[in-house]
């Protein structure tokens, strides 16, 4: 029996002075800049329950002065804003899983290589990421083409794909050996079978990753209902409400402000802090869920052994 297979389990190993000092190192680091990244949000957190009158005199602060609500209540005033959240979850939901599939496909599709004109086909897919027509030509094409004004289509369909996610799926699948494809169909198992029983259990750490990008454009989709969701649809996206929501507040306050009328507990600041943490706030749940295979997905291909 070797020396090795004696080794018990649990039995910690002992570090040098070295060792200690480069891990205190990298705790101290980590820990620093994870404070960095939390305390901003608890500065939003804390200032959107503070009043608008201490804001602009102490600034913003971790634990709120003045405690108040005025500022969500202002936000979900009409309730509009219950109808954007469950659009944006329903656009989230399904264009998530709904883009996952197809980015999949293509992915390993693209990377078959019974798969004809394969290359033909991923030069045409990274070459549009190159080129763009124009704004102007863009909504011509959305309205006047594809008759979507005032559709939700119209801000679901340009986020489903898009070339960059699929160059990384492929990236992705480009690890997986052929020889797992080619072993299904020697099964008599067919090319979907092969893709959903074989390919998909492997892909779990890309479809993490990816899935997560696409949540979080569906989520923070603001641009897309600009330009084709009017005032006419009731219910637009959860960014888009929000910030029309804050443009409103400050349209009000130039207006009396050209009166010469002061509003002093008009919301400006703590409106802000208050969207931001409304708008921000579910999104950050999913991360945990997805936080392992999210890791091994951005890491994949970066150690090979």
């Amino acid at each position: 029996m070797s020396d090795t297979s004696k080794v018990k389990k649990g039995v910690k190993v002992k570090l040098d002075i070295s060792d200690k000092i480069i891990r205190s190192i990298g705790y101290f680091v980590a820990g620093f800049y994870a404070i960095a990244c939390v305390i901003p949000f608890l500065l939003i957190v804390g200032t959107s329950f503070s009043s608008e009158a201490v804001v602009r005199i102490s600034g913003v602060s971790l634990i709120p002065k003045d405690f108040t609500t005025y500022a969500y209540s202002l936000i979900f005033q009409g309730g509009t804003v219950w109808g954007s959240y469950i659009v944006t979850i329903v656009m989230t939901v399904l264009g998530t899983s709904l883009g996952l599939s197809i980015i999949a496909m293509t992915g390993y599709a693209l990377q078959r290589k019974d798969f004809p004109f394969r290359n033909g086909i991923s030069f045409y897919i990274y070459f549009t990421s190159l080129f763009s027509a124009g704004l102007a030509p863009y909504y011509l094409l959305m309205t006047q083409t594809y008759h979507l004004k005032d559709s939700y289509l119209a801000v679901f369909l340009p986020l489903l794909m898009t070339p960059w996610l699929i160059i990384l799926m492929k990236n992705f699948v480009k690890d997986i050996p052929h020889e797992i494809t080619e072993s299904g169909k020697i099964d008599g198992a067919g090319d979907m079978k092969v893709f959903v029983s074989l390919i998909l259990p492997m892909l779990k750490p890309a479809l993490a990753t990816i899935g997560l990008f696409l949540a979080i454009g569906y989520w923070n989709e603001w641009y897309q209902s600009s330009l084709f969701l009017s005032s006419r649809v009731k219910y637009r996206p959860l960014q888009y409400n929000l910030y029309e929501v804050i443009n409103k507040v400050q349209m009000l306050q130039n207006s009396v402000a050209g009166s010469h009328v002061i509003l002093q507990n008009m919301p400006t600041e703590t409106l802000k802090m208050a969207t931001a943490v409304v708008s921000t706030g579910p999104i950050i749940f999913l991360y945990p869920f997805v936080q392992k295979y999210f890791i091994s997905g951005i890491t994949v291909g970066a150690v090979k052994g």
